[in-house]
């Protein structure tokens, strides 16, 4: 298992592995180990992603600063990422799919070649009927049915399946921490 450092630099953390590509850590590399003050640190931010550092400090009993070095270790080393989540319905989209494909060779390239189109904003490789999962929002079904198209035009895809997102009933990005 590979432990968040405490000092030193980010890549330290990496340990000589490569870094991961996309949005995901390296899923083969040893899982990271977080002391209790990072998974304190990591709740906090959960509750509220635009806590101070001072706040957070104060919670966990740290200084302001040792607080923001701790956070950019765990933005470095893969553990967490900071975004806004939007309403994607709110903001006129008003198409959201899940797309599950089923491949023929190598589902790496394919997923590669999924997750470099700026449409699709989730990519997974699974096991089960579907060979990849995807997911698109988009502005109406004309737009859909332009981006299925290019994705069954990829090399390799064989079928796809679409599920159409009636109503969302809960996401949540709050797993916490082990």
């Amino acid at each position: 298992m590979a432990h968040l450092p405490t000092t030193g630099s980010a890549d330290a953390a990496w340990s000589g592995r490569a870094k991961p590509e996309h949005n995901g850590r390296d899923r083969s590399a040893p899982p990271i180990v977080l002391d209790a003050v990072s998974r304190h640190i990591i709740e906090q931010l959960q509750q509220d992603g635009r806590r101070s550092y001072a706040a957070i400090g104060k919670a966990v009993g740290l200084s302001e600063a040792a607080v923001r070095q701790r956070v950019q270790r765990l933005l470095d080393v893969g553990a967490m990422q900071i975004v806004a989540v939007t309403d994607p319905m709110s903001l006129g989209f008003r198409r959201q799919t899940m797309i599950g494909i089923r491949c023929n060779g190598d589902l790496e390239r394919v997923a590669d070649l999924l997750a470099g189109m700026e449409a699709i904003d989730y990519v997974v490789i699974t096991a089960g009927s579907f060979d990849l999962l995807i997911e698109v929002v988009c502005e109406n079904d004309d737009q859909l049915l332009e981006i299925l198209g290019r994705v069954r035009a990829l090399p390799s895809v064989t079928t796809t399946e679409t599920f159409v997102y009636l109503k969302l009933r809960k996401q949540t990005y709050q797993w916490g921490t082990r």
